[in-house]
């Protein structure tokens, strides 16, 4: 019994499988569009009472498939504390902690729900292949993330002592300055914070030309890893 419960929980190449997952999909699909329509403003009484039917349906079948995978499981600890249990243990508990209780503190636990959303990645083989990659680039990622972080205290520092004395409310210390730092970094430049002085625009173009880059590398670095599982998945 529990074989075939693996074979159609697990994704496998059996048409119970792939009805079992098309399933799930459509549920996650569904409750994510009646978490969105419950925050229109005044809607019926009868409509928010099917939208709560909804939910307790879709609860139920995804405890349902969590306890299977749990059974299932070749290791139940393991899995559990895997990202995909984490996952869709919080898919379903909000629900169960607000189930008979009018706490307003709980109330705040429903935006887990957007969780479900990530179930979706475990049926999607393109996202299978962006995991493979990340982890295969691990390294490289990590070590651009940490010198990321750097440039940007860095800039931060630099503009700091630039505009502090032009623009001491936009510039006021180090940690505001962060602000600035990641919006000129990423390019985006919101337009609220810029620098006046001679020295903070010259500064701030050679930030520009390494935010550039800052975007272009992880491009790089993930389209190679990605192009990579793609062709070690077509040699198996």
């Amino acid at each position: 019994m529990r074989e075939k419960i693996k074979q159609i929980v697990e994704i496998n190449d059996n048409k119970l499988s792939r009805y079992f997952s098309f399933f799930i999909q459509a549920l996650i699909l569904i409750s994510i569009i009646t978490f969105s329509v419950e925050t229109i403003p005044d809607l019926k009484p009868q409509t928010r009472s099917l939208l709560y039917g909804i939910e307790v349906f879709c609860v139920i079948v995804f405890t349902i498939e969590y306890l299977l995978r749990i059974f299932v499981a070749d290791s139940k600890p393991k899995f559990i504390f895997s990202f995909f249990g984490i996952i869709d243990l919080l898919a379903i508990l909000p629900f169960y902690l607000s189930f008979g209780i009018d706490l307003r503190s709980l109330r705040a636990l429903r935006f887990l729900r957007l969780f479900r959303v990530l179930k979706l990645v475990r049926y999607n083989r393109a996202m299978n292949h962006f995991t493979r990659a990340i982890k295969s680039a691990k390294e490289e990622i990590l070590l651009f993330v940490f010198i990321t972080l750097m440039l940007i205290y860095f800039s931060a520092v630099g503009i700091y002592y630039f505009e502090h004395e032009a623009q001491p409310e936009h510039f006021s210390s180090i940690f505001d300055s962060l602000w600035w730092a990641i919006i000129t970094l990423t390019t985006v430049g919101y337009g609220d914070v810029y620098p006046i002085t001679v020295g903070g625009k010259v500064f701030t173009f050679i930030i520009l030309l390494i935010g550039l880059g800052i975007v272009a590398i992880p491009t790089g670095i993930i389209s190679s890893a990605l192009t990579k599982s793609i062709d070690d998945k077509k040699s198996e």
